[in-house]
């Protein structure tokens, strides 16, 4: 007979382990089903350039989880089961321009402000965070909560009873609103959209999308209030709490299996079927998923799914394409601005005006001629990731086609994949555009390590065309309209199929906020079911 649990768990990202860990913690029997041979999704920690240099191959901070609710609800546990994080109370990130210019972001937004060039600045900034900061309870519960539930309401008139209809107001214009824009709007200096409209590129956006005006003051409350935390030992210490735990918890774990297609009985889902085995579930299957994969792969045709929502799916559209390169140094890098040093991640552009611009370049198909990177240096936290005097950087780059058509530059021979001497080339590019800032990194490059957006997507089927983040988050594919228009909440039209992942409601991130809203909805569920 095939084994029976309380609910199935498809996927182990993020949201797949806090959903089996906050259910199995409940009492719920648990199976967790996962078609790569490990557990973790985009959380992986290896050593993919020299020996004794641990890379964090994917994401790597974590400022979206210790301020969730999934932290809240198992941190204590994950802790007991060996997670530590390092962090730092000083400076927590930084941009260099094209021309030198660097500003950066403390702990203290007090010192963060008085670095911008205006007065006035430094009221309107430490302003808007008092202001997010007030409201955070109410805008956390809207942005955080089930989007199109009842309980999103309280929220919505505790920020109406706080900020009136205007204040209330004042916010969904910023929701609609670019970070550019916002920027432009708020500020008289530059220094703050230099400093956070880069960060817009982590929650899959562009400078000129909306939400950008209500992401800018959520991230730069975030940074100021939970700073870089990175998991000491590197982020596969973060996945080995989780393993520890779901074991303690009784969670039945299958690596290597991919889910083929879920079963159903009389309209309802029952299990889902793997590589050869039949895995049935009594209350409900949780499926960390694309839209596309869900309603035109798992979800048999005669599923009660209407035809609108198979279209909506069909023509659900991803993001722009990324890539991860690890490089292994024999010592940290002398940067000219010596504050560089110090500072665990670092955004070289100029702002908008250039980030802007290299993402639209990618989305026509071209290589950017000047992206937009993201430097890591955990190291500088987390000592314990490197030799003894080595360091190491950790660059992103998000503003990349899946099938590069051309090359803005001029300088790089592109046919639409993404070979050898392709990402040889664009590596160099990369190298060079940090050694203007920081001249002595070609004398102390040991190695260096591509995660093309080809590597994206064959490590995780979610990567659709190499986009990490699980679809475009623009304002259309966000909100009340994530993943679909007409499947927008996480209960999919078939009874007991429940949808969570990055391409669901609130998005991509280490926050979880999806596999923790499931669980919670599903354990209250319980709770009312047993007093009845």
């Amino acid at each position: 007979m095939a084994p029976t649990f309380d609910a199935v768990v498809i996927g182990s990202g993020v949201n797949g382990l806090v959903a089996a860990a906050q259910l199995a913690k409940s009492g719920w029997s648990v199976a967790l089903i996962e078609g790569s041979d490990r557990l973790g999704g985009f959380i992986a920690t290896e050593e993919r350039t020299l020996p004794g240099y641990l890379h964090d191959t994917y994401s790597s901070w974590h400022p979206l989880f210790v301020s969730g609710g999934a932290y809240a609800a198992l941190g204590e546990d994950l802790h007991r089961h060996g997670l530590e994080y390092r962090n730092t109370d000083g400076l927590i990130t930084g941009t260099v321009t094209d021309e030198g210019r660097v500003v950066l972001a403390h702990r203290d937004p007090a010192a963060t402000a008085e670095m911008f060039g205006h007065s006035e600045d430094r009221t309107a900034y430490l302003a808007l965070l008092r202001r997010f900061l007030d409201n955070a309870d109410a805008l956390g519960g809207i942005l955080g909560g089930e989007p199109r539930s009842p309980r999103v309401l309280r929220h919505v008139v505790k920020l109406l009873r706080r900020e009136r209809f205007s204040g209330t107001e004042k916010w969904l214009r910023a929701a609609v609103t670019s970070g550019r824009s916002y920027c432009r709007g708020t500020f008289r200096g530059d220094e703050p959209d230099v400093l956070w409209t880069p960060w817009l590129l982590h929650a899959g956006l562009s400078p000129d999308h909306a939400l950008g005006g209500l992401m800018l003051p959520a991230m730069a409350a975030t940074l100021h209030g939970f700073g870089m935390p990175v998991v000491a030992g590197g982020a596969r210490n973060f996945v080995r709490a989780f393993e520890a735990l779901l074991g303690e918890l009784g969670v039945h774990i299958s690596t290597g299996r991919s889910a083929e297609r879920l079963l159903l009985s009389g309209g309802r889902v029952m299990g889902v079927a793997t590589d050869g085995e039949t895995v049935r579930a009594r209350h409900a299957v949780l499926v960390s998923v694309t839209p596309t994969a869900l309603y035109g792969e798992l979800l048999p045709q005669d599923a009660p799914v209407p035809p609108a929502i198979r279209d909506e799916a069909l023509r659900y559209r991803y993001g722009r394409a990324a890539m991860q390169l690890h490089v292994a140094l024999s010592a940290p890098l002398r940067w000219r601005d010596a504050r560089l040093a110090g500072v665990p991640l670092v955004h070289l552009t100029d702002g908008s005006a250039s980030t802007a611009i290299a993402c639209a370049e990618a989305e026509a198909g071209l290589l950017p001629r000047r992206p937009t990177l993201v430097v890591g240096q955990q190291y500088v936290l987390d000592p314990s990731r490197v030799p003894d005097g080595a360091a190491t950087l950790w660059i992103q780059l998000q503003e990349l086609p899946y099938k590069p058509t051309g090359d803005a530059a001029g300088e790089l021979d592109a046919h639409g994949r993404w070979t050898k001497e392709l990402t040889e080339g664009y590596v160099q590019r990369v190298l060079a555009r940090t050694a203007l800032h920081a001249p002595d990194l070609p004398e102390k490059l040991l190695a260096w390590d591509a995660v093309t957006p080809s590597d994206l997507r064959a490590h995780n089927p979610n990567a659709v065309d190499g986009d990490p983040y699980g679809g475009s988050a623009e304002l259309d594919q966000a909100l009340l309209w994530r993943p679909l228009p007409g499947a927008a909440r996480h209960a999919t039209p078939v009874p007991g199929l429940w949808h969570i992942g990055a391409s669901t409601h609130p998005g991509p991130g280490l926050g979880a906020g999806s596999g923790h809203l499931v669980a919670q909805h599903l354990i209250r569920g319980r709770r009312r079911s047993g007093r009845r």
